[in-house]
């Protein structure tokens, strides 16, 4: 008997991709449009986007060979041995902190969008806790199972992302697009910065690369995988300019979903567009939470070094909930996840510095 392709728990280069892309892809997309018409003018805001892109193609470039070279074992392990136990307990605990609130962020996230768009009588505490409940069920299996899972459900939602883009030409006013190159320079800086924050996620690289076939490839895994992700905030961002103009685009709360309701499928043999949508984008939003929970209970384990996985799961459960609870209201929200984008610059400032520990320690491949 002939065995499957997929029994020897090792992904392949494109399924690494595709987890990148699925870690930055998350709630951000749906914001980002409104925040940048808030910091840029016009439709320059797609400059913000594409520079931002940049750097984080090529800091996940820089994580992704600094993570090829323990390929062969565990993130705690080399750093331990790199820069001594203490100091890999204080990273891998940063790590451990900084995909806590990433994963109390998502719960929360969905938990608000839900209520906004379908559950308008049904309080945030209990959308919550039953998302954060599915999501625990879903990690509770392997880890090689939801990295495959990505490669279930990302290409249906970049298809279906595609064809309400598509459809969305009909409404789209290209004129409103102009002018062009107007947003002063420090402006567009700070277009860059919350672009950033949008796309941080791809930080998984330093946990999933063990788990390659070839993690030579890693890196080229990594720009691709980012480059997916600013290709459709690119897209998005100038649709939704061009449906909304720039002025109205500052007071709508999820320009993405709004976008889904404007448009008109020929035949009008579907009158709620916004419903597949945001269903698709569920489905993108629980396996970015699935793997984020993964790598917190992968960080808490390599520390501790103890205990079974599931009793991990179920520990780190009601700390994100109790965290995703926390803000009381639309403007804490929006602290926290600020919060949460300076950790994750905190959290790559501190694996670059080990990188160019191990550099000038010569323990590079």
């Amino acid at each position: 008997m002939n065995h499957w392709e997929y029994d020897d728990n090792k992904v392949e280069t494109k399924e690494l991709t595709i987890t990148i892309s699925s870690m930055c892809i998350g709630v951000g997309v749906l914001t980002l449009p409104r925040i940048l018409a808030g910091s840029t003018s016009s439709s320059d805001g797609w400059i913000s986007i594409v520079v931002a892109g940049g750097v984080a193609m090529l800091i996940a470039y820089w994580l992704a060979k600094f993570a090829g070279m323990y390929s062969n074992g565990t993130f705690f392990g080399y750093v331990s041995s790199l820069v001594t136990k203490p100091v890999a307990i204080v990273v891998t605990g940063s790590i451990f902190a900084y995909f806590t609130l990433f994963l109390a962020y998502e719960i929360r996230a969905i938990a608000n969008i839900s209520k906004t768009y379908l559950f308008d009588r049904t309080p945030t505490e209990y959308i919550s806790l039953v998302f954060l409940l599915i999501v625990t069920y879903a990690v509770s299996g392997s880890r090689i199972g939801l990295l495959r899972l990505n490669t279930l459900f990302f290409p249906i939602v970049v298809i279906v992302t595609i064809l309400l883009l598509f459809f969305s030409n009909s409404i789209v006013h290209w004129v409103d697009l102009k002018p062009f190159f107007v947003t002063e320079p420090k402006q567009l800086m700070v277009g860059v910065k919350d672009s950033v924050f949008s796309m941080l996620g791809f930080e998984v690289i330093l946990f999933y690369t063990a788990m390659m076939k070839r993690p030579n490839e890693a890196p080229k895994a990594a720009v691709i995988g980012v480059a997916i992700p600013v290709l459709l905030y690119v897209t998005i961002y100038l649709i939704c300019v061009g449906t909304f103009t720039p002025w109205a685009l500052k007071e709508i709360g999820y320009p993405a979903i709004e976008l889904a309701k404007e448009v008109k499928i020929p035949g009008e043999f579907l009158e709620r567009t916004e419903s597949i949508f945001f269903t698709i984008w569920i489905m993108k939003i629980f396996n970015t939470a699935s793997m984020a929970m993964d790598i917190v209970v992968h960080t808490a384990y390599s520390i501790v070094g103890k205990g079974n996985r599931i009793h991990w799961i179920v520990g780190v459960c009601p700390l994100v909930y109790l965290i995703s609870m926390f803000p009381r209201n639309v403007i804490e929200f929006a602290v926290m996840g600020d919060i949460i984008s300076y950790a994750g610059f905190v959290v790559i400032s501190m694996v670059l510095g080990l990188f160019v520990i191990a550099k000038a320690k010569g323990m590079s491949k």
